[in-house]
């Protein structure tokens, strides 16, 4: 987050610090220099990111908690591709639901909550935004396998296989996520406290900013070219009217996560950078960094809007379980799909039965 309301996923110094002004360069030579002015940035990016935060949490909440639901009540009809799908939604709602916390910390310049709530909160978010990108990888190699090798690996698409994954996903996420859990605390500052990532050691600043720019960016859009650059050309070839649907899905899929995550990476990259005296460390260069991290961070969250949308509402077998539960709980609120229409969408050939692995 801004360095204004920055959380311990970037932070380097106070997540909501509301010291207008930064006298460091004043003190250096205060015949030349004056103290940096934040009063602009600071009220832009409180006012910004506390209502896209709003949005980004109640979209959020309700986008994956009907995904949640639907494939929680169908737990018995499920697959590799539904566990996946199903710890993605959960993993999105662990990150939306952190955002409240710093919403209110946004507004109020104020953590309340206590040093417990302040690790946990920050250790959350962090576990919530790792495991959501990785079960996207998951589930990208999971299309990877069914494409390029149904017939040698189908068997061990198992429902243990998944089991197995969403243990090692959770687990990783949460080893990674360790430093925040530990090195968040509560901080006693002029304005009041404060909830702040503190390691003692530089080196686990540097970690905060690698991790988050390979393992949630590089890593990950890697895998997505590599594997999905390989399984496009299967797709064309086959004899299916889906193909084009499907391979559009694929594109949007990748274009989606770099245009949504990239900016906010840059943006961490060139405030480690500045920190480092690679890039110029000025009024100006500062307050465009500010600026730019709080727009680009807020952006960033909303992909976990979009991931039901991408992996569950374009399918039309979760589309159809979805309005049968919504129907359910709001009479007459939806319109029953035609059984027709989804039978014709689960074909029987072994091409349209690839396909239909990517549109659910």
């Amino acid at each position: 987050m801004l360095e204004l309301q920055e959380k311990p996923l970037s932070a380097d110094e106070d997540i909501n610090a509301t010291a207008i002004f930064d006298y460091s360069s004043y003190y250096e030579d205060s015949v030349t220099f004056s103290p940096c002015d934040y009063v602009d940035t600071q009220n832009f990016s409180r006012a910004f990111l506390a209502t896209l935060y709003s949005l980004v949490f109640i979209l959020g909440f309700i986008g994956n908690g009907l995904v949640v639901c639907v494939l929680a009540k169908h737990r018995n009809q499920t697959n590799l591709t539904d566990i996946c799908l199903f710890n993605l939604a959960v993993s999105d709602l662990l990150f939306v639901l952190t955002l409240p916390f710093y919403t209110h910390y946004i507004v109020v310049t104020q953590w309340p909550f206590g040093d417990f709530m302040c690790r946990f909160v920050s250790g959350s978010h962090q576990s919530g935004f790792f495991s959501s990108i990785f079960f996207m990888v998951a589930m990208t190699l999971d299309r990877y396998v069914v494409i390029m090798h149904a017939h040698r690996l189908a068997r061990y698409r198992t429902i243990k296989a998944g089991i197995a994954l969403t243990l090692f996903v959770w687990m990783l996420s949460l080893f990674i996520s360790l430093p925040d859990f530990i090195f968040t605390t509560v901080t006693n500052n002029s304005y009041g406290q404060g909830c702040s990532y503190n390691p003692k050691n530089e080196d686990w600043k540097q970690y905060s900013v690698v991790t988050t720019n390979v393992l949630g960016l590089v890593i990950p859009l890697l895998v997505m070219v590599v594997c999905y650059s390989r399984i496009i050309p299967i797709l064309v070839n086959m004899r299916t009217a889906k193909k084009h649907r499907v391979v559009k899905l694929i594109m949007f899929i990748m274009f989606v996560f770099f245009l949504f995550w990239a900016p906010y990476n840059i943006s961490l990259l060139l405030k480690f950078l500045q920190s480092k005296d690679k890039i110029p460390n000025n009024c100006t260069w500062d307050r465009n960094l500010r600026l730019s991290t709080a727009v680009t961070e807020a952006f960033a969250y909303t992909h976990c809007c979009l991931n039901p949308i991408i992996y569950a509402f374009v399918g039309q077998k979760f589309m159809k379980r979805a309005s049968q539960l919504l129907k359910q709980w709001v009479p007459g609120s939806t319109r029953n799909f035609p059984d027709s229409s989804f039978r014709k969408s689960s074909v029987a050939s072994r091409s349209s039965d690839v396909t239909f692995t990517f549109i659910m």
